[in-house]
């Protein structure tokens, strides 16, 4: 049998690196600290603990947060204006959330200094906010016309808590396709034209409800959806969901269901189907119905009843984590 390798204790911190900011360097790399080991087996161990240590809920505290986590995982083509703490850096002359970027570029500066920023790409840690932030920082910093590639953040970085104002709007507008990845659409070369066309046949047709906040239609082959992103605590919404299933009042209309929910993002995102012809306009005053049916079951506190806990058993069994 092979003779195992003797265990050997890591060699303390050099004197003083605990006092220090320790830089982000490649994992097999001399650790900066001065401790002779790489910086995987020192400072890097630390770091990469911190970096993958989910956030369960990155969007807490920004304005929109039900939408900001709609825009991830939800819908196709969609920009919001950012309001940055302190104002806009000098020549950038305005920042755009977008939900994707050409060549999934996590941001981009244009040529006239204006930033997009992407929220639906890969991201190297735990925590979201920290990742978009980083990349929203680079971005205002780059030259003009030049994406921004993604990288490993540092764990000591800002969120995006820390450079967007908490009293800012966030206004969601939803577009049909992504000609807003170009300046000029109509005058785009052969290539770009053929990439926006591409990207179009591939968008699912999605509506955001004006009458409800964070509520978002969307056409399928097969059927329609509402899926509609809630800011209330799970078992909360879900007690509440459950009171209604079981009164028969959950639905938007005739022939319309509500059928589950998604997990993302720290919140709830319940999910009607809806029949073929029903538009986003139609399920407008359905939906404002429905808001002040959860608001009332949210209300109460008494125990489920027998037929309530069937029905939450139900919805918990068609709830789908996608994040």
């Amino acid at each position: 049998m092979a003779k195992k390798r003797p265990q050997t204790k890591a060699k303390p911190r050099s004197a003083g690196a605990g006092d220090r900011e320790i830089p982000v360097v490649g994992a097999r790399e001399p650790c900066p600290c001065g401790s002779g080991r790489r910086y995987k087996a020192c400072h890097g161990r630390e770091a990469s603990h911190a970096a993958t240590e989910l956030v369960q809920r990155p969007f807490e505290g920004l304005p929109g947060e039900a939408d900001w986590v709609a825009l991830r995982e939800l819908v196709p083509a969609a920009t919001v204006e950012l309001t940055l703490k302190g104002g806009l850096p000098e020549g950038v002359p305005s920042v755009t959330l977008a939900t994707v970027l050409p060549m999934a570029w996590p941001a981009l500066r244009r040529d006239d200094g204006s930033v997009l920023l992407g929220v639906q790409n890969d991201t190297s840690s735990g925590d979201l906010s920290r990742d978009l932030a980083d990349t929203l920082q680079r971005a205002l910093e780059v030259a003009p016309g030049t994406p921004v590639q993604g990288r490993r953040v540092p764990v000591d970085g800002p969120r995006l808590q820390d450079l967007i104002g908490a009293d800012s709007a966030f206004e969601p507008v939803v577009h049909p396709g992504f000609e807003f990845w170009v300046q000029d659409a109509a005058n785009a070369t052969a290539d770009v034209a053929a990439s926006l066309e591409r990207a179009n046949e591939a968008a699912i047709p999605t509506v955001k409800l004006t009458g409800v906040d964070a509520a978002y239609w969307c056409e399928t082959p097969d059927k329609n959806h509402l899926r509609w992103v809630m800011p209330y605590g799970e078992d909360e919404l879900l007690d509440a969901l459950a009171r209604l299933h079981a009164a028969g009042t959950s639905s938007l209309g005739a022939d319309t269901r509500l059928v589950g929910s998604f997990r993302a993002h720290g919140l709830t995102v319940p999910v009607w189907d809806l029949p073929t012809g029903v538009t986003a306009e139609d399920v407008e005053k359905p939906a404002a119905a429905f808001a002040e049916r959860l608001t009332a079951a949210l209300a109460v506190d008494t125990p489920l009843t027998p037929e309530e806990r069937r029905a939450r058993g139900g919805l918990t069994n068609r709830q789908i984590t996608l994040s």
